[in-house]
């Protein structure tokens, strides 16, 4: 294999150039990968590639293709591995100038499009081709070396800016590719090196990630599984042949006698046979994928300021109803009080760094508000006193936007909303102007009595007016778990008022026949 040209110091220094550009950006790289899988791990494998190599030269080793090759890790490591070795077999002997550099590129160019099997535009193959060209047309415009590097690095921007045009999962997540970001990070921490300047600060893809490239679909395999075998009977050809029986993202690389092989695999342990039946393996690694990406999702999801939400809830239906709508529900209500440790459990099983808490009921904020402050998390509570009021503030609820945002709509939205309701009586009782006789039904509005009577539907027909008289647009209606038949009323509300829209929903709830809510 190629030995480094330049001196092992020289290329030493270089490497570790490499390696803190990668370093500095790594998590950053982590979390824009999102091809060929999103687990998250393009930065860290592209790292630990470059890192092999600088623990090759510092013991004292100058077979940099070997060192790559047997310290790749992942696709983009093994990738990376081929890009390495093209590179320095391309490297002349004598002083370094930009034509030279070209022909690196070149070379890296060369030798990774020759080791994937379908090359795919828009990832780091596209980033180190077109750097290649770019360096071709500098040499040939005589540019000096230290003006041609920063030129590079420029350029690489750009066609990494441009891979989201050509490669369509990076359009849909609205990101750039990882592993073309990892590119220009080594292509900018070897130019600063070589102007004898400090390391500048990575640009490869900065910004938020939408949350388009969080919630992704993981790989139909498992294991991420690579390593290196090296053996008389080790061929590449007959290596790659049957691991493309076990999976997919498959790269085998190297020569008779010594290959480096990637597969995604739901059989790591079958690839590992054919390895260990044909020579001598190293550099076993096996990742879980899918763990992986539940992984990254959680970091992302913090790292976006994505607002959760808490509510709480009386009735299955109206659990279903909140949920649907992107809430955590606690049981609990009026009668039935949840704890502050069960309104604190539900923001802890949040993976957001934020969140907006729903009470409800007026007797369940005081919870809400002490268990708001006994997590480490960015709460708000949005003190709604009824289900109908906290279903409107949930309406205007956005995960995507920050909680102080989130708490302003959502409060705006629950006081626009009137709430009433129908209940049986539980005794007889005179409640201001209104007499009500136990097991009659007893209309309220905002939580004071309207009517009451014997039969169900004048009781809340009398409601349902009082909650119209500022003309609004629509009204909800929760049906209690013992509501019974409510098609007639339902239809003359419909009829009475034909300009509004009446939403109607088996809420479930205990001891309230009907929930209204207008706004």
């Amino acid at each position: 294999m190629s030995e480094v040209g330049q001196g092992s110091e020289g290329a030493l220094a270089v490497a570790r150039a490499a390696l803190a550009a990668l370093e500095a950006s790594r998590q950053r790289i982590d979390d824009l990968n999102v091809y060929p899988v999103p687990d998250g791990d393009t930065g860290t494998n592209m790292t630990e590639t470059a890192r092999a190599v600088v623990s090759a030269l510092e013991r004292g080793e100058t077979d940099v293709v070997r060192a790559s090759l047997m310290g790749a890790r992942g696709n983009s490591g093994v990738i990376l591995s081929q890009i390495v070795r093209g590179a320095v077999e391309a490297l002349p002997e004598d002083e370094i100038d930009t034509q030279a550099l070209a022909h690196a590129l070149r070379g890296a160019s060369d030798a990774a499009y020759a080791a994937v099997r379908n090359p795919q535009e828009g990832t780091m193959l596209t980033v180190i081709r077109e750097l290649a060209e770019k360096a071709e047309e500098l040499a040939a415009a005589a540019v000096p070396l230290d003006e041609a590097l920063p030129r590079l690095v420029d350029h690489g921007e750009s066609a990494l800016a441009r891979t989201p045009e050509q490669l369509d999962v990076l359009r849909q997540a609205g990101v750039v590719d990882a592993g073309g970001a990892g590119i220009v990070e080594i292509l900018r921490g070897i130019a600063a090196h070589a102007r004898g300047e400090p390391l500048p600060e990575g640009r490869s893809g900065a910004g938020a990630l939408p949350l388009e490239a969080v919630h992704l679909e993981p790989s139909k395999y498992r294991y991420c599984t690579s390593f290196f075998v090296e053996g008389d009977a080790v061929d590449p050809e007959d290596f790659e042949a049957k691991l493309s029986e076990l999976g997919d993202s498959l790269l085998v690389v190297g020569a008779p006698g010594a290959v480096k092989a990637h597969v995604h695999t739901d059989e790591p342990g079958r690839a590992l046979a054919l390895a260990t039946a044909a020579g001598e393996v190293e550099e076993v690694d096996i990742k879980n994928m899918h763990v992986q990406t539940a992984q990254r999702t959680q970091r992302l999801e913090r790292e976006a300021g994505v607002t959760g939400a808490v509510a709480v809830v009386v009735g299955n239906g109206n659990r279903r109803l909140f949920e649907s709508l992107g809430a955590v529900c606690v049981d609990g209500g009026e009668t039935m009080n949840p704890s502050t440790a069960d309104i604190a459990a539900a923001i802890e099983s949040l993976l957001d760094s934020g969140a907006i808490v729903l009470s409800n009921s007026k007797n369940v904020v005081m919870a809400a508000e002490r268990a708001a402050d006994s997590v480490d998390k960015d709460v708000r509570v949005v003190p709604t006193h009824t289900l109908q009021a906290g279903l409107g503030a949930l309406v205007a609820y956005d995960a995507k936007r920050p909680v102080d945002e989130n708490a302003v709509a959502m409060t705006e939205a629950a006081a626009a909303v009137r709430s009433g309701g129908v209940a049986r009586a539980s005794r007889n009782a005179s409640i201001g102007p209104v007499d009500v006789e136990q097991g009659q039904f007893l209309g309220l509005v905002e939580g004071e009595p309207v009517s009451a009577g014997p039969t169900l539907d004048p009781v809340a027909r009398e409601v349902v007016d009082r909650l119209l008289g500022e003309d609004p647009e629509v009204l909800t209606i929760l049906l209690g778990e013992e509501a019974g038949d409510t098609d007639a009323l339902v239809d003359a509300i419909r009829t009475a008022h034909p300009e509004l829209e009446v939403e109607v929903h088996d809420g479930g709830q205990p001891h309230y026949l009907l929930l209204f809510g207008a706004e």
